[in-house]
């Protein structure tokens, strides 16, 4: 590929970000949604539970801030494959995909709009957590905790994308988004700790990707972590790959149905 061509590919990947960004950045009551609800979740959930459980590593409130985090990220980062059946659906996403350029950089212009999405708001939830009383470590461990959200960010829309590659109506990909989100929150360590649990859940949460996103965002945030951070950092590492390459590959095969 010469330099005109990687250009031309860097550019796909810039418009199609841009417009995602954009069409974030004018649909308010998601993003005025997407960070209440969480907050909500946090205050009211944190709060009410907080009188009744006893952690070691501190107030409940604070150990959940990191599971509302990495929940928001799951919601927003699957959300950002459903732009792939709207363009499906006005023609938008045909127009692409014939264009001279490699449909790899259309997915990863797609993956980009759909991590910085989830970015954002995972960032923004941090910060206004913060605000309201929840106890950091530091202004540093915060700042290492973005790169961490944006691999989980890529881990979840490489699964978003997936979906929606295979799926043709809005309604399809809502179920499945309802299927796995619920699932995948309650069986990783949002709300719980690992210590004492049964067994038959121990080994979900323990083969649940969003525990050890959880795990990492909790050690960088409380320094507290039922899992060792090289860990967690392998586990999403692996899972943002395995996950990218499978949405990738989805993702070309639709443009042949």
């Amino acid at each position: 590929m010469g330099l005109s061509g990687m250009k031309l590919c860097l550019n796909t990947v810039f418009t199609l970000w841009l417009r995602e960004m954009l069409r974030y950045k004018r649909s308010r009551s998601r993003i005025i949604g997407s960070l209440a609800t969480p907050l909500f979740f946090l205050i009211i959930m944190g709060s009410a539970l907080g009188s009744s459980m006893t952690l070691r590593s501190g107030r409940y409130i604070d150990y959940m801030a990191p599971g509302i985090i990495g929940m928001s990220i799951l919601f927003a980062s699957l959300m950002g494959g459903i732009s792939i059946i709207w363009d499906r659906e006005f023609g938008f996403l045909k127009e692409i995909l014939v264009a001279p350029v490699s449909r790899f950089y259309t997915a990863l212009g797609k993956a980009a709009g759909g991590v910085t999405t989830a970015l954002v708001q995972g960032v923004s939830l941090m910060v206004i957590s913060g605000f309201v009383g929840i106890e950091y470590v530091s202004i540093w461990r915060e700042l290492l905790c973005i790169p961490i959200m944006f691999v989980m960010g890529l881990g979840f829309i490489g699964l978003g994308i997936t979906l929606a590659s295979r799926i043709e109506s809005h309604e399809g990909f809502q179920m499945m988004m309802t299927f796995i989100t619920f699932p995948t929150i309650m069986t990783s360590t949002a709300f719980y700790p690992m210590d004492n649990l049964p067994g038959w859940l121990s080994i979900p949460v323990h083969l649940n990707p969003l525990t050890y996103g959880v795990e990492a965002l909790r050690w960088m945030l409380l320094d507290a972590s039922d899992v060792p951070i090289e860990l967690s950092v392998a586990v999403i590492t692996a899972f943002a790959l395995f996950t990218m390459g499978i949405g990738s590959w989805a993702f070309d095969r639709s443009g042949d149905q």
